[in-house]
């Protein structure tokens, strides 16, 4: 990851690098993010995930969020995440995410990114 970016997350698609384990976040997943006053918030959905949201804020480079969702078993789950906001190689938007669920047990860390701009699938938010 670059250096910490300022640019704005709303109106940003991101998506993981990498799959989660089973039955959570992965790379069909798709998050919309929105961006006002240092407050942020999201819908997601693909993959295991039928619908989830998060929301909080951001100081800095610095996101601190809580997430729910809703998976395709009917389940749902909640948990707690902290993310440093940087940008690639190409000047895309890059999360460093360290998260830990609240409902279950759990906690590990992921990489999101924006998609790069040309056609994309919907989020299905």
């Amino acid at each position: 990851m670059t250096a910490p970016s300022r640019r704005s997350l709303d109106g940003l698609v991101l998506a993981p690098v990498a799959d989660q384990a089973p039955g959570q976040v992965g790379t069909r997943t798709r998050f919309a993010y929105h961006e006002r006053d240092g407050v942020v918030w999201a819908e997601y959905a693909g993959g295991d995930v039928v619908r989830g949201h998060l929301v909080g804020t951001r100081e800095g480079d610095r996101l601190d969020f809580r997430y729910v969702q809703l998976k395709h078993d009917g389940t749902t789950s909640s948990g707690h995440c902290v993310s440093a906001v940087g940008e690639t190689a190409d000047g895309r938007i890059r999360l460093e995410e360290t998260w830990e669920w609240e409902s279950q047990e759990g906690s590990g860390t992921s990489v999101v990114e924006e998609l790069a701009p040309g056609p994309q699938e919907g989020t299905g938010a």
